[in-house]
């Protein structure tokens, strides 16, 4: 096939795509309309999926709620759009035993308020809230960590998971108060996260914002986040995951705001890898961390091509935060060279450009394996304000117009097989 002959089929599939979404749009189905009360008190589980299932045997076409509406999970399907109207609400049941066990992520899991199959062309939109009502989840969770009670047997179901889906918009919505994970794209392609809030208490439990998960052309734009746990965690692997585990890559996150929240993470669980992940016009304020890195030997693979650029942090705990020693951030006294495997953390090529901290607790913190060294780490125009300057080891950072204000000690401490070079 020729060049000319890609392109002509390349336009007459987006037109296509465009001239075929007004028809699955023009199917309205209503959720009163299948017997759904959106009263906020009556279980409208049954009716909701009723509603989904309808209009996907139509071919596709928009679900509406206009209302309060109480539910337990439910599956969309695909060539839906979910439209949740200005004022009104989709809230996920407080009753766990709604919540039916399932294997997800190829964990035990419970199932999520929302979740997909294999779907694609899903739209979430309205401007309307999606409400977990995670709290008591939260207070369980709380109460099994007290007595040491962690783990698979023990989950809580996530908010919004897209399960090898494709061609997902999520959009013009308040996304909140997930017992779990809140919008999880699981080997899913050509996902839209925008214009949208999440939130929970900043003491929520493991309440991510959004968790790319060995996913594709994943586009986070305009998103607000002051959650509990990481304001995005961009993962792709278990903790000793026997594989296959695939990369995360492709990934665009742009101007983005969070608040309360454990930063803008790749990792910790990364067993697939992560590349070609660009962050940009970002403004982090009172996030304990803001951008980290992070893994450990039983969890790692290549982690590359992540560029950042034009980034503002303020009252961060720590701006810039990669270690391969997760959930530590340095090795223990003494810890050598380990042999090198699958899960051994590679992370190199990444360029760090025009980021400016104020307020922070500490500079930051880069450290890599003594078998597996950061590499090809670049910091240019990074400027920080810190109580403590930054600490390097095992890393070759190469530091362009790199200017640390540091309250206390050094501005910057090289430790073991550091090289830091100034351009």
């Amino acid at each position: 096939m020729s060049l000319r002959q890609m392109l002509t089929l390349a336009s007459l599939c987006a037109f296509a795509a465009v001239f075929l979404q007004p028809l699955h749009a023009s199917t309205l189905c209503d959720a009163h309309a299948y017997g759904a009360r959106g009263d906020a008190h009556t279980k409208d589980t049954a009716a909701l999926q009723k509603a989904i299932d309808a209009c996907a045997a139509k071919g596709g076409g928009t679900v509406r709620l206009s209302g309060d509406f109480l539910s337990g999970p439910l599956i969309l399907r695909s060539n839906i759009i979910l439209d949740i109207e200005p004022g009104s609400t989709l809230r996920g049941s407080a009753d766990h035993s709604d919540y039916p066990r399932i294997t997800e992520l190829r964990a035990a899991a419970l199932q999520p308020l929302l979740s997909s199959e294999g779907a694609q062309n899903i739209v979430l939109s309205g401007g309307g809230t999606i409400d977990g009502q995670g709290q008591s989840w939260w207070q369980q969770a709380r109460a099994e960590r007290d007595h040491g009670i962690v783990g698979e047997g023990n989950p809580r179901p996530r908010l919004i998971v897209l399960n090898h889906s494709k061609h997902v918009r999520i959009e013009n919505l308040t996304i909140e108060n997930a017992p779990f994970w809140q919008i999880v794209p699981y080997y899913s392609d050509d996902v839209t996260i925008q214009n949208v809030k999440i939130l929970a208490d900043p003491h929520s439990p493991n309440t991510d914002a959004i968790d790319p998960f060995s996913s594709t052309h994943v586009l986070i734009d305009h998103v607000y986040a002051d959650v509990g746990d990481d304001n995005i965690a961009i993962k792709s692997g278990l903790i000793n995951s026997p594989g296959p585990d695939s990369p995360s890559a492709d990934i665009t996150i742009t101007n983005c705001t969070f608040a309360h929240g454990h930063g803008l993470s790749i990792g910790s669980e990364i067993a697939g890898g992560a590349q070609r992940i660009h962050i940009s016009h970002i403004t982090f304020d009172g996030t304990e961390q803001g951008i980290r890195i992070k893994a450990n030997r039983d969890r790692g693979a290549d982690v590359s091509d992540i560029r950042v650029d034009d980034v503002n942090m303020h009252n961060v705990g720590t701006p810039i935060l990669i270690s391969e020693y997760y959930p530590k951030v340095l090795p223990a006294e003494g810890e050598g060279p380990q042999p090198v495997g699958r899960l051994t953390p590679r992370f190199h090529d990444i360029t760090i450009r025009n980021l400016t901290a104020t307020g922070a607790k500490k500079a930051g913190v880069i450290v890599g394996l003594p078998e597996s060294p950061v590499e090809d780490l670049h910091l240019d125009n990074v400027r920080i304000e810190a109580a403590t300057g930054m600490y390097l080891a095992y890393a070759k950072v190469a530091a362009h117009r790199l200017v640390i204000n540091a309250g206390a000690g050094e501005a910057v401490l090289a430790g073991p097989a550091s090289d830091v070079k100034q351009q």
